[in-house]
């Protein structure tokens, strides 16, 4: 130790270097790896421990001394937290302490206590207790030759959301980084990824943040030149010259880094480093357990959002089941490699506090199954969708030659499934319409309990297990938009990232919409009936269901809705849960929605703004591939089949939904003759069972005697579930899940909350600023009036909403999720997979968004506004 005080960056690391606390050690590290670090001083906190205002005077004077015989009077210092806790593998503590940027050498004792004494903050002590660590404050203070760089930012060596080690991530701003790091600044966003492609998503960048040299300390924002707002401020050599950097800091450190760097003079400056501490990366997802497992209900909650019944669970997981066994046949597996696979098939999904999550553990031993998984498992993943690598025990041996050839005998199979698809549909559709009639004139509330449960496993071989046309529209649906999406690339075709969407709107062959024209048609009917008119003006609901029923209005009226229920009546939210109550058992929530449309005067039109999205993105391309007729013509046919095989996936849905509402009229008819019986107290009673646990009883074969007992204790856990926060959409279990799980741990980052930026994935073209509304559930609005439509997820019961909106902002939700596939075709711009989205917005917020690059700013807040006032 050269200065009996503190270290320098002039000296090696020293022997008690858990004195310097996290930060300073990293510094250390980073010079012994070779880069270019700036000057910097570390006070060991063993220095500072107890030291009063005349001995803080003492050490300030000391490193001022040193730093500016070594750097010169004039520089100016960053002064930073270097807790002995601080920048872990375990815990960050990022953004906890107090941080001092251009700091002159008069202020430094005054910087340096204050750093100090952020160590006893309300929100440290709290950061603290909430991960129960102990409440000790050794801190260390590191002081660093302030960086004028051009670009700054921070590089992690990991993906810092799915902690994908494949996939680096970059994010940098003009000047500073300290306007990235405090939210304040919009960043452009690089992902390299395995195959040393660089993915960007480049911003408006406004402003910057640079030294106050009005005040003479500190930092503040001043304007970027307009010709470099728009422009990346990176280049690919830059990031590639980041990438190696991490590769180094990772094989040196052992673990993946979270680096913070600059760029002066041409020069890469690094910062500081710390463990990336994404709770993927904690562990080994299996640590050699077989009974760790991670749930996730990232996309499963579109299909079944909030709690769901027993009875649906029962009935889904069957399916589930079902349709991945078939999965597995379709894509070349034996009989006998399918039936290996039976326990993994039949937990694909867990029920946890009333909530479906998908088992991921399970999920990913179905793929590691699958023919090519062992020769290229990474492809695998990439093509599947999978995020996460469980590193999976004891799968089957094969030789190199055995799995070439159930690989070919996979691409024969799919190859010749999606030549016959055509076809398949054709048939599909044939075959469903038939079965609906047939179970469409059965009486079921006539039928005896032992005949209903005959009749549903009649129904069940008959219709849900022979999915075969759906599953080869969904996997080719996949397959083509991926290629579309690399054609775009491959072509340089795409500057804005959003030209395949764009050209995706327009098909108008989606059914899904077929019921907001059939609503804004018998909208117009009543508006152009005078009487009616008034009617649906001024009464309510429930007195125009009344008409309906007793069929005292006009007609044509009359029979549009007639028509609307019989067709579209399992069309609501919650379709495909058993319990929903549909419009067709209760049509007010129907007339609720037509009367929200006749209040606002809101009619047909033909609207072409998903025409001319897709005009002008065909445009785009014909331009851009004019002088290459070959890739014109892949393109084209590629664009063909994307475009009918997305439009299919959509359709395709809704025969579900169809086919589980004979599923529901079964089991509420069953409801209702286990009421009668006095077996249970109310006919809805019955979704508190399983379907289990109803064909038992019937069959004599329930070791329960008395299901009302049963049906209580499930009642009043749905109720405590009802009143506690939900279970965090990813965490994990080891074990028997329900015995000492934390289900609100999650293993997903923290949502920043600061700054006025949030990203998504651009769906459908548009730039909108509006007003945003908060929607939990369509029940809660009957009109949007123009507001952005802004909530968690949406299924096709939300469609009715769209039309009153002037865009869609979905938390949950990916560019084939039935909000982008609909919003295309009604050219509603739309973003979706907006991490955060609800815990940053609030009814009456104004944002401006871009459908395009799925870029949202938020304007202003009530707050604001208020006080603007």
């Amino acid at each position: 130790m050269a200065h009996p005080i503190f270290y320098t960056s002039d000296d090696e690391f020293p022997q008690s270097g858990g004195q310097c606390g996290g930060k300073g050690k990293h510094l250390f590290l980073l010079q012994e790896c070779g880069f270019r670090v700036p000057h910097f001083v570390v006070i060991p906190a063993e220095t500072l421990r107890g030291a009063d205002a005349a001995r803080m005077l003492v050490i300030a004077s000391a490193v001022r001394q040193h730093l500016e015989q070594v750097c010169g009077s004039a520089s100016r210092w960053a002064v930073r937290s270097s807790a002995v806790s601080e920048d872990g593998r375990e815990h960050s503590f990022a953004g906890q302490f107090d941080t001092f940027l251009h700091v002159s050498g008069a202020d430094l004792a005054e910087k340096i206590a204050a750093v100090c004494a952020s160590a006893h903050s309300a929100r440290v002590l709290a950061y603290r207790q909430e991960r129960g660590l102990p409440d000790e404050a050794a801190m260390a203070v590191v002081v660093q030759q302030m960086l004028e760089p051009e670009v700054a930012g921070v590089a992690f060596g990991a993906h810092p959301v799915s902690g994908d080690r494949h996939e680096k991530v970059v994010s940098a701003v003009y000047g500073l980084g300290e306007g990235l790091v405090s939210g304040l600044l919009n960043a452009d966003t690089y992902t390299l990824h395995a195959n040393q492609q660089i993915s960007t998503q480049i911003v408006r960048k406004t402003e910057k943040m640079v030294f106050d040299s009005s005040q003479g300390t500190g930092t503040h924002t001043v304007q970027v030149p307009t010709a470099l707002q728009d422009v990346a401020t990176l280049s690919d050599g830059q990031i590639r010259e980041l990438a190696e950097a991490l590769d180094r800091l990772e094989q040196h450190l052992g673990h993946p880094q979270d680096v913070e760097f600059g760029w002066a003079e041409g020069l890469l400056y690094l910062l500081q480093t710390r463990p990336v501490t994404t709770p993927l990366l904690d562990r080994p997802l299996l640590e050699g357990d077989e009974t760790f497992c991670i749930w996730d209900n990232s996309n499963i909650v579109e299909s079944y959002p909030g709690h769901t019944s027993p009875l649906t669970f029962s009935f889904i997981i069957k399916m589930y089941e079902a349709v991945y066994r078939q999965l597995m046949s379709l894509m070349g597996l034996t009989a006998t490699e399918v039936d290996t696979n039976r326990d993994v098939l039949a937990n694909m999904l867990g029920l946890l506090e009333g909530r479906v999550y998908y088992n991921l553990l399970n999920w990913y031993k179905a793929l590691a199954a699958l023919p090519g998984y062992a020769l290229n498992a990474e492809f695998m993943e990439k093509m599947m969708g999978v995020k996460e690598r469980f590193e999976l025990k004891g799968l089957p041996v094969r030789s190199r030659w055995r799995e070439r050839l159930r690989l070919l005998n996979l691409v024969s199979a799919m190859l010749k499934n999606g030549w016959s698809l055509p076809r398949m549909r054709k048939d599909f559709e044939r075959d469903f319409e038939a079965v609906m009639q047939t179970y469409g004139r059965i009486n079921f509330q006539g039928k005896t309990p032992e005949t209903l449960m005959a009749l549903y496993v009649d129904y069940e071989q008959t219709l849900l297990k022979k999915w075969k046309a759906p599953l080869v529209n969904d996997f080719f649906a996949m397959i083509y938009f991926g290629v579309l999406q690399k054609l775009m690339s491959r072509y340089h075709l795409d500057t804005t990232g959003s030209l395949h969407n764009d050209l995706l709107c327009g098909a108008r062959d989606v059914v899904s919409t077929e019921p907001i024209r059939r609503c804004l048609a018998l909208s117009a009917t009543i508006q152009d009936a005078p009487a009616t008119l008034q009617q649906f003006l001024e009464e309510s609901p429930e007195k125009l269901l009344e008409r309906y029923q007793n069929g005292t209005l006009p007609d044509e009226i009359q029979q549009q809705i007639t028509d609307y229920l019989a067709r579209w009546g399992n069309r609501c939210v919650g379709e495909l849960k058993l319990e929903t109550i549909t419009w067709t058992m209760n049509p007010v929530a129907f007339l609720r929605i037509i009367q929200s449309y006749v209040h606002q005067g809101t009619r047909p039109m033909e609207a072409t703004i998903d025409l001319d999205i897709r005009a002008k993105a065909e445009r785009t391309v014909r331009q851009k591939l004019s002088g290459s007729p070959v890739k014109r013509l892949i393109f084209n046919y590629v664009l063909r089949e994307t475009r009918r095989l997305v439009s299919a996936r959509e359709n395709l849905r809704y025969a579900r939904t169809r086919g589980y509402g004979v599923v529901r009229d079964i089991f509420n008819a069953l409801g209702l003759r286990f009421h009668e019986a006095g077996v249970t107290d109310a006919p809805r009673d019955i979704f508190y069972l399983t379907q289990a646990e109803i064909f038992d009883f019937i069959k004599g074969t329930s070791v329960n005697g008395d299901l009302r007992e049963l049906i209580s204790l499930r009642k009043k856990q749905y109720a405590a579930w009802a009143l506690a926060p939900p279970p965090a959409e990813r965490f994990e279990t080891t074990g028997m899940v329900y015995v000492g799980n934390d289900f609100r741990k999650s293993r997903l980052p923290a949502t920043a909350m600061a700054g006025d930026t949030l990203m998504g994935i651009g769906c459908c073209a548009g730039k909108v600023t509006a007003r945003v509304r908060v929607v939990r559930s369509p029940e809660e609005v009957q009109h949007l009036e123009g507001d952005i439509l802004v909530t968690m997820s949406t299924d096709p019961g939300w469609v009715t909403l769209f039309p009153t909106a002037s865009a869609i902002l979905v938390e949950k939700g990916s560019l084939l999720s039935h909000s982008a596939i609909v919003s295309r075709e009604m050219g509603k711009p739309c973003i979706v997979g907006i991490t955060g989205l609800l815990d940053r917005l609030r009814t009456g917020d104004v944002v401006e968004m871009d459908g395009s690059t799925g870029h949202i700013s938020i304007m202003s807040t009530p707050t604001q506004t208020k006080k603007n006032t």
